[in-house]
């Protein structure tokens, strides 16, 4: 089974790249790729010019500093025999051991105080922390190995909602002053919505369509990305209603994808070019690209 077919990406430096789509549909093992946490059985990963899915274990340590992750559960991501202060410096330990424990001790607190969290908190336990104030060390910790691209596989998710507009606030803070590059990984398209600069969205184990934030909200060309969108509540009364997508059927099996195109079963547009020819990533304007055959009978943008 391939979990993850034919998908190619680029993130610019201070970017956020959203990949968002069903549960199952590849989401969370592109990150894992990225990071080296999963091996890929083909392809390339590059990081800033330089090819890391072939390196070996040694090299690859030196390249993890540069790439961080916040993981989806702040319950189940943290040590519970570790207090605060030992959890966030331990990247700092790994990837800096010449680093003296003052200046660990003072690049805690700094962490701490820049995700928002009191300096006291350096010497508590998690379970002394909300959800949401275990995410912010999850944050501090990520940051402490000072990254150059973070993954969040669905850093909100978990959270209320009031928390999750503080932590993406926070997220949004912090890119803008260290000029981080974001995979941000999520199926809450409000939250992608708010934040993101592109938007990628994948499909049982593929992409299928990628373009700029406005052009994936406001002129999507798949209808795979259409019903999406229409699922997604609007609370804005000015938001002008987007007609409803009713998709029948279930995501098929990973194991056993359909023929041409993978949406063909539940697209309320198929038709027999869909059953046999699988749609390739088309250009649709300068900034966007879909996969449908139904974008060869449109113009370009």
């Amino acid at each position: 089974m391939r979990a993850v077919d034919g998908v190619s990406f680029s993130i610019a430096r201070g970017e956020t790249l959203s990949l968002v789509g069903e549960s199952g549909c590849g989401k969370s093992t592109v990150g894992r790729s990225v990071l080296g946490l999963l091996p890929v059985d083909g392809g390339e990963i590059h990081l800033d010019g330089v090819r890391i899915d072939t390196l070996t274990a040694g090299r690859m340590r030196a390249m993890r500093k540069r790439m961080q992750v916040i993981f989806q559960d702040p319950f189940s991501s943290l040590n519970p025999r570790l207090k605060v202060r030992d959890i966030i410096a331990e990247p700092i330990t790994n990837f800096h051991p010449a680093v003296r424990a003052e200046e660990i001790e003072r690049r805690v607190a700094s962490l701490l105080e820049k995700v928002g969290l009191p300096r006291d908190a350096i010497g508590r336990w998690p379970h002394e922390f909300s959800g949401g104030q275990r995410q912010r060390i999850g944050i501090a910790r990520a940051l402490a190995a000072n990254p150059e691209l973070i993954v969040c596989d669905e850093a909100v998710s978990a959270l209320d909602v009031s928390v999750k507009a503080q932590i993406v606030n926070l997220l949004q803070d912090l890119q803008r002053e260290l000029d981080l590059s974001l995979l941000f990984i999520s199926h809450d398209l409000g939250i992608v919505a708010h934040m993101t600069h592109r938007v990628a969205v994948m499909y049982l184990g593929r992409i299928v369509e990628i373009g700029t934030r406005d052009a994936i909200f406001l002129q999507s060309r798949h209808p795979y990305t259409q019903a999406l969108l229409s699922a997604a509540p609007q609370v804005e009364p000015s938001a002008a209603k987007r007609p409803r997508v009713i998709l029948r059927g279930e995501i098929p099996s990973a194991a056993n994808p359909p023929s041409g195109c993978r949406f063909h079963t539940r697209c309320p547009h198929a038709f027999e070019r869909c059953v046999k020819e699988e749609p390739q990533l088309r250009r649709v304007s300068s900034l966007h690209e879909s996969a449908c055959h139904l974008n060869d009978e449109r113009p370009l943008q």
